[in-house]
């Protein structure tokens, strides 16, 4: 188990995204030289998914105990961000453009993405357009997201799920995961539900390790 502790500072900004400003959440972990950066997606927008949902918040501190800075942001239509929903397609080409921008602050750093639940789908789409060094999606709501199945990532790639989970059913997702050509690593966190209640310190725990490896 990895024990990885680190302090970082947030910054609250607007990032140009496809159809207006994209609200976002900088958090950089103190004395850090950054050669991998993070970007996390939120839950669904139209079901009070947000950038501070408390498990996208748990994914950008994670990545930041492993020593990474993570980018959160609001899709659009959420918050301060234009525009308004556009079914997991729209908001794929808002997190490519978070990408752009972080590409832009880390010039060469390498890119991992995340995401959780309709976020981690639209993670899944974003990396089939951009192949990120790694990938991380908790509960990915696969069968609400139009996923490309001929076009998966081939990174190093890590799925979190409850087994207790009444929103995205984890028998849906090993099904799923089990067409996959390149199949991730599954990790099934026993008695946890879709928001981790009592869980997140676990869920970080999993995260930091598989970062460490």
């Amino acid at each position: 188990m990895t024990q990885i502790q680190a302090r970082a500072k947030s910054e609250s900004l607007f990032i140009r995204g496809p159809v207006g400003d994209l609200e976002a959440l900088i958090d950089v972990p103190e004395s850090s030289s950054v050669s991998e950066f993070a970007v996390v997606c939120h839950p669904h927008p139209l079901h009070g998914g947000t950038m501070t949902n408390k498990v996208a918040h748990m994914l950008a501190k994670s990545f930041n105990a492993a020593g990474l800075p993570a980018a959160r942001f609001n899709f659009r239509g959420v918050g301060k961000s234009g525009g308004s929903y556009a079914d997991g397609i729209g908001e794929t080409d808002d997190a490519l453009a978070i990408i752009e921008w972080a590409r832009g602050r880390w010039p060469g750093a390498a890119v991992c993405l995340a995401g959780f639940s309709f976020g981690g789908a639209v993670a899944i789409r974003a990396a089939a357009a951009f192949e990120p060094a790694r990938l991380i999606t908790v509960a990915p709501a696969v069968d609400r997201v139009a996923v490309p199945a001929d076009r998966l990532p081939r990174c190093p790639w890590l799925v979190v799920q409850g087994d207790q989970d009444d929103v995205v059913d984890p028998n849906d997702v090993r099904a799923w995961l089990e067409q996959v050509p390149n199949p991730p690593e599954l990790a099934l966190l026993e008695g946890a539900g879709h928001f981790f209640h009592g869980r997140l310190n676990d869920l970080k725990q999993v995260i930091v390790d598989w970062l460490a490896r």
